[in-house]
């Protein structure tokens, strides 16, 4: 086992003036699970390609342990890798294709099969070690891939999109066991895939990439409750976040027909007259006739929850908007319904680089896609929001609900050197609004 550090790894196709990856700094820990994920052409394959020697490395190093492995031949660099499509050899059996690279090694045959039937009970492939690729199941034949890359003991595995070709349902169960074996191996795992939500589930900790740029690397907890910049606030979360610009006038921004006053702290951080405001599904309500009106389009419906997907007019925009609503609902294609966020809006971000700007902790992060490529920039603490409504208050008070915990520090894992959030300090409750 060991540590897999990039030093402003850089890939730059011939042909081509724009960089694939442009200038990495990530270091996955000993033993730790990392996934890199990103829409497709991120450059997250690549990456996973230029940390098995696949793709050249145009600028910076990669290391392996303490180890240069940046221009060391493949075959030498004590890695396993996982493909997409299994790479199986159809005229070899279960037990042939697994042990097929410990022969070519040059590893004894009684060694071999003992590898081959260890690798074999961890993946519950016993029953099968005399088929042939054809007589397997899709899963099947992923666990094989898996069992071949277990038996060579590496020191660090790479997967690319394991099971981007299976089904759902065992998508889901396969990834579990993935998981779960990774953290009886306790082998450093790079994984790569465009499933956010496997994502999620999977890592240890989650490195988010857009156009080569690395945006983000954080756990999955603190990706979804402190997005360093637009594009990770929109990715990571399912249903996506709701992102709006909203104008700012006088300390607050119209949502509907009330008003959400924004901390002077978060203000001072923009030049701006407008602000980006993000709201998870589940941090929007439906009232009776308060914050903007929606018209629904669909209700979806997930058995224990329910999502509404509709449009709204903000500011002279239409924009869509998702919210998370009770299972038992009587709302209908068309109806129009009031909604506003509970305890205020609890992500904003600049409207021109994209950053965030009330964060509970410095985070490192590049900026959004859509503004020039410009180098880390901190983001730093800011202040909570609160709503207040814009007519006259009613009589009595209603106490706002405190703000979420903090995530969890992972205890064993030290923190990466690039773009990672310092886990954050809980909110205090909002105030009360009259």
């Amino acid at each position: 086992m060991a540590s897999v550090t990039f030093e402003k790894a850089t890939r730059i196709y011939p042909g081509t003036t724009r960089p694939a990856v442009d200038q990495v700094e990530l270091t996955v820990n000993d033993g730790e699970f990392l996934v890199l994920v990103g829409p497709s052409g991120c450059g997250k394959t690549t990456t996973l390609r230029m940390l098995a020697g696949l793709e050249e490395v145009n600028e910076g190093r990669i290391l392996i342990g303490d180890r240069d492995v940046t221009q060391v031949p493949p075959k030498d660099r004590d890695i396993a890798m996982v493909f997409q499509n299994y790479a199986l050899y159809p005229h070899m059996t279960v037990a042939e294709n697994m042990g097929f690279a410990l022969k070519i090694a040059g590893v004894k045959k009684a060694e071999r099969a003992e590898r081959v039937l260890e690798a074999a009970k961890l993946l519950d492939l016993e029953p099968y070690l005399d088929r042939k690729p054809k007589a397997l199941s899709g899963g099947q034949r992923q666990r094989v891939a898996m069992g071949r890359a277990i038996v060579r003991k590496p020191a660090v595995f790479l997967m690319d999109e394991p099971l981007s070709n299976l089904d759902a349902k065992l998508r889901v169960a396969t990834r579990t066991q993935i998981a779960s074996l990774q953290r009886r191996l306790g082998v450093t795992t790079v994984y790569v895939t465009h499933d956010q939500v496997e994502a999620m589930t999977m890592g240890d900790r989650v490195a988010v990439l857009k156009d080569g740029l690395l945006q983000q690397v954080d756990t999955p907890r603190a990706l979804y409750e402190r997005p360093a910049n637009v594009f990770v606030a929109g990715f990571i979360g399912s249903p996506a976040m709701n992102l709006m610009t909203l104008k700012i006038t006088g300390g607050v921004v119209k949502f509907g027909n009330i008003n959400l006053k924004i901390d002077a702290a978060v203000l001072a951080k923009t030049k701006e007259k407008a602000i980006t405001a993000g709201l998870r599904p589940e941090d929007l309500v439906i009232t009776k006739n308060e914050g903007i009106e929606v018209e629904v389009d669909v209700i979806e419906e997930l058995g224990a929850d329910a999502f509404l997907y509709g449009s709204a007019v903000v500011d002279g925009e239409k924009i869509d908007v998702i919210a998370r609503i009770g299972s038992v609902s009587s709302l209908r294609s068309g109806d129009k319904v009031f909604l506003k966020p509970q305890g205020g809006i609890t992500h904003l971000f600049d409207v021109t680089t994209g950053l965030r700007l009330n964060n509970d902790a410095p985070a490192t992060a590049k900026k959004a896609a859509a503004t020039k490529p410009a180098t880390a920039a901190a983001v730093s603490a800011a202040g909570a929001v609160s709503a207040v409504a814009a007519k006259p208050a009613a009589k009595k008070a209603v106490a706002k609900p405190a703000a979420k915990p903090a995530a969890k520090k992972v205890a064993a894992k030290p923190a990466a050197k690039a773009a990672v959030a310092k886990p954050a300090v809980a909110k205090p409750a909002a105030k009360k609004t009259k």
